[in-house]
Parts: structure tokens; sequence; C-alpha cells
């Protein structure tokens, strides 16, 4: 609609009912105030919470691992340990190695029995407070056998091109030609058996005289028994285990503990149980055995 000023000049009542008395509309007016109101500050977002146990139901949830106390003695040196209570005895030696110097694979953890790698410490048996026996040869040790005197070598191939069998040898004979002793432990032949929980009994050393094995792992040592006295040897200082059947007894064996660098320095056990003869091979070198 079109409006027409009067001779008054423009006043309210004749001038655009939209148009304001400055001369702007309140079209204008009305648009500039709805972009103002657009125009309201936004508060910026809280910061997360920190990760703690006080979180929200979306917060991350820290937990710590079961961790048991416990000691660990190698050659009666006692080391008090730390560790996770459901992680593995092959992870413990990983851990023990870097403390104690043996390495993992030379490791056997005692705890109650022989300890298996993939057991978590909670099945094997630690406690907290508990011991936890670790036997092995630090690798200074394990080296020193491995580079032995060249005797040991030589004296191991002449007796491998030598054909004739331990048995019929002169120096065996003379025990052999006694039989089987009364009271010797029953040989298995073709079996591998672990060691039993008592000592081996009822065999005979080079003189004829009684003789037993008792395996101290807890200590590293093999005390070997006659009635006159016990020798207490280092594991570690067995360099070597030479065994062989006895001919028309092959239940039995004739065994050699090689302690020094001649064949004069091996002792001779007769009449072992053929069923623990990798028992007892496993239990003073374990998985070194280099000859």
């Amino acid at each position: 609609m079109d409006y027409i000023a009067s001779g008054k000049g423009d006043t309210t009542e004749n001038c655009d009912p939209n148009t304001l008395s400055n001369g702007t509309t309140k079209t204008v007016i009305e648009n500039k105030h709805n972009a103002d109101s657009e125009k309201v500050p936004v508060e910026a977002p809280a910061e997360k919470a920190a990760c703690t146990s006080e979180s929200t139901e979306d917060s991350v949830v820290c937990e710590i691992p079961e961790q048991v106390e416990f000691t660990v003695v190698f050659n009666k040196v006692k080391h008090d340990i730390t560790f996770a209570y459901d992680a593995t005895i092959l992870e413990l030696k990983a851990h023990l190695e870097r403390i104690c110097g043996v390495p993992q694979s030379a490791q056997k953890l005692i705890i109650k029995g022989m300890a298996r790698d993939t057991m978590t410490l909670r099945k094997a048996g630690v406690i907290k407070g508990g011991k936890v026996m670790l036997v092995g040869s630090k690798m200074d040790d394990i080296l020193a056998v491995k580079s032995a005197p060249k005797e040991i070598a030589e004296e191991k191939s002449n007796s491998q091109s030598n054909k004739e069998p331990l048995c019929v040898q002169k120096n065996h004979r003379k025990v052999l030609d006694k039989g089987i002793p009364p009271d010797v432990m029953p040989g298995i032949k073709g079996v591998k058996e672990p060691l039993p929980p008592i000592p081996l009994s009822g065999m005979l050393n080079k003189h004829g005289g009684k003789v037993r094995l008792t395996f101290k792992p807890e200590q590293d040592q093999l005390w070997v028994g006659t009635k006159e006295r016990t020798e207490k040897l280092a594991m570690t200082s067995i360099k070597s285990i030479t065994s062989e059947p006895i001919k028309d007894h092959e239940e039995y064996h004739i065994m050699g503990l090689q302690l020094g660098t001649t064949e004069a320095s091996r002792y001779w056990v007769y009449w072992v149980p053929a069923q623990y003869v990798e028992a007892i091979k496993d239990a003073v070198l374990g998985v070194w055995q280099f000859f």
C-alpha cells in the first residue's frame, strides 16, 4: 500500500507503521536483535578427569596385577623378590637371569618339586614369605666347562675309538664279577624315570664297597656316600658323565663321573639302575651337556 505524506509532515499518524521516527524500519531492528542473540558465548567443555580409582563409568580403570613377595635362594645367597602372582615360571626365570647371572635355559626352580616353565607362580605353589630354590650355573662356569682342557676331548675320542665295552675291561670286571649286589635297587631296561625322592643305594664303587648317591638340588650338590665317609660334590665340578649298559644285565649301567681331566679322575659307580641314568645326567649337568 502506498502512503502519501500530508501537509503536516511525516508524523506518526501518516507514516509507514513499520518505520520508526529515526527512519529505521522495525524489520532491520528485529534482524539485528536476532543476529546479536545468536552470538551468545559458548563455554569450553571441562577437561576430562584423570584416571583414578574414583573416575566415572566412562573413565579407564588402572589395575595393578596381584603381587607376591618371596625369597629366592641361590648358592646360599638370598634374594627378596616381588613378582606378579599370575606371571609364568618362564617370566620369573628371565627376571632371575638379570639378578643371579644364571642363563634362563640353565635354571631349575624348586618350589614343590620341579616347577614347569608354563606354570604360573600361583599354580606352582609360591606363597607369600616362601622360599624358591634356584639351581643352575652362571655363564662363566658354563664357559669354563665348555673350554675344558683338550685332554678330556682327546680321551673321549680315544675311548670312542676303542670298541671294547667297559664291562669287559679288566679294571671293571673285578667288580662286576662279584655279581648283582643283593640290596641294589631294581633296574628296568628301556625305561626312563625321574629320580626317586630317596637316595640311590646298594651300588658299588671301584673298590667293591657299597655306595649311595644323594641329590641335593637346593644346595647344587651330589653326595657320594660310602661306609667310611660322604663326599659332597658341587654339581659344577662334575665335567661329564659316562655310562654304558652291563652286558647280560642291561637293566643296570656302569657310570663314570668325570671329576678332573684324566681317566684316573673318574669316579666309577657300578650297578646303576638303567631307568635313572638319564635323570642323573639331567640333574647334574642340566641342559649344558657338552661332552
